[in-house]
């Protein structure tokens, strides 16, 4: 693994960690989805855990796979950089043979802000990554797609929906979604259902660094490492939608 800076390491990080979920799956197979979950989880987490601790022996990490204890280490919140890391992202779908849209998430919080970050998609063969961000598609008029959850889209999405126009799109993982707005499969992420900072952190890096629109669903800024790390809404859009849909929020949360 060849380490030229963050935005470098957050990709390399992301890929080889798929790589290695992708070897799972082939290992283990698909008939205890129970146990394949476990060791996916597990053993991503310990490649991920050991490669930073190798790598940037300096920096503190916030795994969705760390123990309550170590998460709640005070320690991390006063550091200035901070890997916020899901080993692997839509666990469900993982374990669902064909299924593609899981990822493995790394990003870098430093000094206040999404310093880089990454999305590795193993099962499509791609990562994104802020290195070299993905042109989003331009906006062109008309009815769009909303990336919603494939098992509990909220109603309240339903409903933003049918008032602006749009189509939902269910789709697995939460970067799975926010990846779909950057490869132009859907315009818009919404969720308001409970996410945690690991759930979007890299993908809201990649996001950002695109150009597209990440924010609360009240439009207040979306920010990391906090003591509580719950983060339960998102919109992650096309930044031509945005204001249309931030109001259409607002309408029906009056």
């Amino acid at each position: 693994m060849t380490i030229r800076d963050d935005h470098a390491l957050a990709a390399d990080l992301a890929t080889e960690a798929g790589e290695r979920l992708l070897q799972v799956r082939e290992r283990t197979g698909f008939a205890d989805a129970a146990a394949l979950r476990a060791e996916g989880d597990r053993s991503s987490h310990v490649f991920l855990m050991e490669s930073l601790a190798r790598l940037r022996p300096s920096d503190s990490v916030l795994s969705e796979e760390a123990t309550r204890e170590e998460r709640l280490d005070p320690r991390r919140l006063s550091a200035s950089r901070v890997w916020i890391v899901d080993p692997l992202d839509g666990t469900r779908e993982f374990s669902e043979e064909g299924r593609p849209d899981w990822a493995v998430h790394v990003a870098l919080w430093e000094s206040g802000r999404l310093a880089a970050g990454a999305v590795a998609l193993p099962a499509q063969g791609r990562t994104l990554t802020t290195a070299d961000p993905p042109k989003p598609p331009s906006y062109d008029g008309g009815r769009f797609r909303i990336a919603v959850s494939r098992t509990r889209p909220p109603e309240f999405v339903r409903r933003l929906a049918y008032l602006v126009g749009a189509d939902l799109v269910p789709i697995g993982s939460a970067g799975a979604k926010i990846s779909a707005v950057l490869t132009g499969e859907v315009e818009a992420y919404v969720h308001a259902g409970g996410q945690y900072e690991w759930d979007s952190a890299a993908p809201v890096a990649v996001a950002l660094a695109a150009g597209v629109h990440a924010s609360r669903i009240d439009g207040s800024e979306l920010s990391y490492n906090q003591a509580d790390p719950s983060l339960p809404d998102i919109l992650v859009s096309l930044p031509e939608l945005a204001t249309s849909l931030l109001a259409g929020i607002r309408d029906l949360h009056r």
